[in-house]
């Protein structure tokens, strides 16, 4: 089968090239597999792969997603050379683990903590049927970060990734994830608890229960 591979900054420095088109034996080939494949063909790559966040057809995806023919896979370098706030994201598409997981791990990284909040269907002993979330469109992301970045100046050696879903969302659907890593798992527990806590308390991001009779109210709008 044959994949289109772009690559973007750094790893463009080290392939040689922007994109090239690989021939490989068809089969079952993991996007983790194809880094491999990639390394033995830059040798410059090697010392990084690790490193390297890659995305399928537009869509990130963690080592174990399966590529087929056509596909287009992008070869990511570490954000900012690596920095500790390596993902944040509020969308209206559903939310990934992997995503903030991977963006987390390296090699120092003795341990990773991951957060995730989910619908419940009951608050305050009420039952809820849904959850309605709305952010401030700019000014969302730009608090989030601004959080995350306090947190890895606190906690030096620290990196965290935080995702956010917005819209209309039913019981059991994934609303926020957080993840941390660092070189031992207490800071990563801590660093975890620390975003969700200051995230919830700081960010523009509102939350409107639903009830199956259909009554509804905003959380934590005093009446």
């Amino acid at each position: 089968m044959e994949i289109t591979v772009r690559y973007f900054a750094a790893a463009r420095d080290l392939a040689g090239c922007d994109e090239e088109d690989i021939r490989v034996e068809a089969g079952e080939l993991s996007a983790g597999a194809m880094l491999e494949v990639l390394a033995e063909r830059h040798p410059r790559l090697r010392g990084y792969v690790e490193r390297m966040r890659v995305a399928i057809n537009g869509e990130f995806a963690n080592a174990s997603a399966s590529l087929s023919t056509g596909d287009v896979i992008d070869v990511l370098p570490p954000v900012a050379g690596g920095g500790p706030v390596a993902l944040v994201a509020i969308r209206d598409t559903p939310l990934s683990l992997d995503e903030c997981l991977t963006a987390v791990l390296h090699p120092g990284a003795g341990g990773v903590a991951l957060f995730v909040g989910t619908v419940r269907d009951h608050a305050d002993g009420k039952p809820v049927a849904r959850l309605d979330y709305e952010a401030h469109p700019e000014l969302a992301e730009k608090e989030a970060t601004r959080v995350l970045a306090k947190i890895t100046e606190e906690m030096p050696g620290v990196r965290l990734a935080m995702t956010h879903r917005m819209g209309q969302l039913r019981v059991g659907d994934l609303a926020v994830v957080v993840a941390a890593s660092s070189a031992h798992r207490g800071d990563a527990f801590d660093a975890c608890r620390l975003v969700i806590d200051r995230v919830k308390e700081t960010v523009p991001i509102w939350k409107k229960e639903w009830g199956p009779d259909g009554e509804a109210h905003w959380v934590n709008l005093a009446e």
